[in-house]
């Protein structure tokens, strides 16, 4: 009885760990052809910031499962007690790993409201002065979003580096409206849009666009980080009651 029990652990294992081997090895492959397709993809890809990012998590995301999917199943069906070890270490620092990050994720919540924002932006925002990170990276945000400031164009009348005596001066590149929403993309109006003609301008604030945009997947994605530390937990379990079971 006990046999036929490591036996049935065994297989199943390593058909749970083949599908994780498939699902890692389809994303490295969609990775790899986005970064390396010669047809012109790879440059939309490359326009959007946030499409450019996604690209590289999911080949680091489809190499991380590949190798993961590989050592399970190995382990499994060779009852090997040595990769079976691998297998259930990995397991365990990924586990740790994202039990740490939904932990700082849950301590730190409260400097991801909309004061904490606008007063960073008011504070370290240097306008179209793309050597500086913070800069630049509220540059990209406000472009791929089409949005502006934390709240608004009026975040920016208070900041510093723009106290100006001009509109034109007082309002970023990055708020006025573009015919596409990338770096690249052609403004609509300019020069209308920096002497401060509104209807060139992009009027709605970041933090409500971005908090619209993700709103609608956050219970998607506590139930399925829920759903992933579950499958995990019990990957570890098995692997080591193989480990255990085998002689």
């Amino acid at each position: 009885m006990e046999g036929d029990c490591l036996s049935c652990m065994k297989y199943l294992m390593f058909l749970f760990n083949f599908f994780i081997f498939l699902g890692g090895a389809c994303l490295l492959g969609v990775g790899i052809w986005v970064i390396v397709d010669p047809t012109g993809f790879r440059e939309i890809v490359a326009a959007n910031p946030l499409l450019f990012t996604g690209a590289y998590i999911m080949l680091a995301m489809g190499a991380m499962l590949f190798l993961l999917g590989f050592l399970g199943c190995c382990g499994a069906i060779r009852e090997n007690k040595c990769l079976l070890l691998f297998f259930f270490m990995f397991i365990l620092l990924i586990f740790l790993a994202e039990l740490s990050a939904a932990i700082l994720a849950f301590i730190f919540r409260e400097n991801l409201t909309r004061e904490f924002f606008t007063k960073e932006l008011k504070k370290h925002y240097l306008r179209n002065n793309d050597t500086d990170v913070f800069s630049s990276t509220w540059n990209s945000v406000m472009i791929t979003f089409a949005c502006c400031g934390v709240n608004g164009p009026e975040d920016f009348e208070a900041v510093p580096h723009l106290l100006h005596s001009s509109l034109e001066e007082a309002t970023p590149e990055a708020c006025c409206q573009r015919e596409l929403q990338s770096r690249e993309g052609m403004f609509v109006d300019k020069e209308a849009c920096l002497t401060g003609v509104e209807r060139f301008q992009n009027r709605q604030g970041c933090y409500t666009v971005i908090l619209n945009s993700f709103e609608t997947y956050v219970y998607l994605a506590g139930a399925l980080a829920i759903g992933v530390l579950a499958i995990e937990l019990f990957a570890m379990i098995f692997a080591m009651c193989l480990f255990r079971g085998i002689q």
